[in-house]
């Protein structure tokens, strides 16, 4: 079973590396060809579905853990949720646009700078302080809620959504079955 922390480091890195390839690929600015502007659309699309899993799974579990066992946990919390909030309305934006579309990488830059900015605040500030907080089964046990959570979280950013615990485990599974029932009639993250 692996650590919460483990398990959003892994995340975190292919949320990198995904970052790391919008900012090296070819744009439309740039000459890309149509099969060029596909793969990035395709790369994005992965990067919202990594995402919008991601974030609602800490808010359900991690954001919620944080506040109970942190001094100061709720400011942390508090600033972390912004910041995703937005993240999700850049995605939400970006899931809807097409790679030509002449918004499309002034959004990714936004969002590529965001997600930076976010994973480094979550990495530096938040886990430090909630590593030694918690005791090893409750790393393991935070770990095992969000590896199990990720399997009916959200597929697509639900900006308007509120980013409450409560809301995302009630409201949250409607919206996660509406989205995997959309992605399996488009054939959006195959």
């Amino acid at each position: 079973m692996a650590q919460a922390f483990d398990v959003l480091s892994q995340d975190h890195a292919e949320v990198k590396q995904m970052l790391a390839e919008l900012e090296s690929g070819p744009t439309a600015s740039s000459g890309a060809s149509t099969s060029d502007l596909s793969q990035r659309k395709k790369v994005v699309e992965q990067l919202v579905i990594a995402e919008s899993k991601h974030e609602a799974v800490e808010e359900m579990y991690f954001w919620p853990t944080v506040r109970d066992k942190v001094a100061g946990g709720d400011k942390l919390a508090d600033t972390a949720i912004e910041q995703e909030q937005e993240g999700k309305e850049v995605l939400d934006k970006l899931d809807k646009l097409n790679a030509n579309a002449p918004e499309f990488e002034n959004l990714v830059r936004v969002l590529i700078k965001a997600a930076r900015e976010h994973i480094s605040y979550e990495e530096t500030q938040a886990w430090p302080a909630l590593r030694t907080a918690l005791t090893a089964e409750e790393a393991n046990e935070l770990g095992r809620k969000i590896e199990q959570g990720k399997k009916s979280a959200p597929t697509r950013p639900h900006p308007r959504t509120r980013p409450s615990p409560g809301v995302l485990k009630s409201v949250g599974r409607a919206a996660a079955a509406a989205d995997r029932a959309r992605d399996a009639v488009t054939g959006r993250g195959n």
